[in-house]
């Protein structure tokens, strides 16, 4: 059952890293912020405890003996929702890129600090609640139901459909999809979807939201007339087109 934001801090974490020493101190941080923890030292392991469907939350490392991190995400999406939070090398921005297509749901590169670590794990886990992150004043959570032109979006069961058709996102696209929606017509700069839909601040170099953007337009595909769904304003952010132009 995913966590309700007030509760997120109740939940189970599990870490995949081979650096015994990193894990361990990693537990007591978490320890110390009230989430538990179980910690594993290899891929196979990982990807098996983690389809198991008993934690909130996955910390994966790209580097693991025998099996990437890569190889562990994409046995996880294959059949888990539950959010997962890579940790790259410094300077490895392909990792990043290929985590995210995969469908990690954010990424810290390493070293990191430990209180940027704790808040991204807090911001991923109050998006991927079971109530949908963002609604209208007054309105209940469960309420949420948005629709522009031939996609619509149900908070309650957190589906998206496309002209009557499922379409499967990651608990990132959904929230960041939810932002555009409700502001479809309008231009959303990238540091408010962040804000918005990501839960946290736009770094200067984070290109994780054009990743989770242009994944957005894959699934999505173009507006039944042809024209693109999602563009980009240049320099600024993005723009959900409303309808086909003339």
């Amino acid at each position: 059952m995913a966590l309700e934001p007030d509760d997120a801090a109740s939940g189970k974490i599990l870490i995949v890293d081979d650096d015994e020493d990193l894990c361990s101190l990693l537990r007591d941080l978490f320890h110390r912020e009230g989430f538990a923890v179980e910690a594993v030292h290899n891929g196979a392991a990982g990807a098996e405890r983690a389809i198991a469907g008993s934690h909130a939350l996955v910390v994966l490392d790209v580097m693991l003996p025998g099996m990437s991190g890569f190889e562990v995400l994409r046995r996880i999406r294959a059949s888990s929702p539950v959010p997962v939070l890579m940790l790259t090398a410094r300077g490895e921005d392909v990792d990043r890129i290929v985590g995210l297509e995969i469908g990690a749901d954010d990424y810290l590169p390493k070293p990191f600090n430990p209180r940027e670590l704790v808040a991204r794990i807090r911001a991923v886990l109050r998006r991927t609640a079971t109530s949908p992150p963002l609604t209208s004043p007054g309105v209940p959570p469960e309420a949420t139901r948005l629709s522009v032109g031939d996609v619509e979006l149900i908070g309650r069961t957190r589906t998206v459909l496309r002209a009557g058709e499922k379409i499967e996102l990651t608990t990132v696209e959904f929230a960041l999809l939810e932002v555009l929606l409700r502001l479809a017509g309008q231009v959303v700069s990238r540091d408010e979807l962040v804000r918005q839909g990501m839960g946290r601040t736009l770094n200067a170099y984070d290109r994780s939201v054009d990743v989770h953007v242009g994944s957005l337009r894959r699934k999505l595909g173009p507006l039944p007339g042809g024209g693109e769904r999602i563009k980009t304003v240049r320099n600024i952010g993005y723009h959900y087109s409303v309808e086909d132009p003339l």
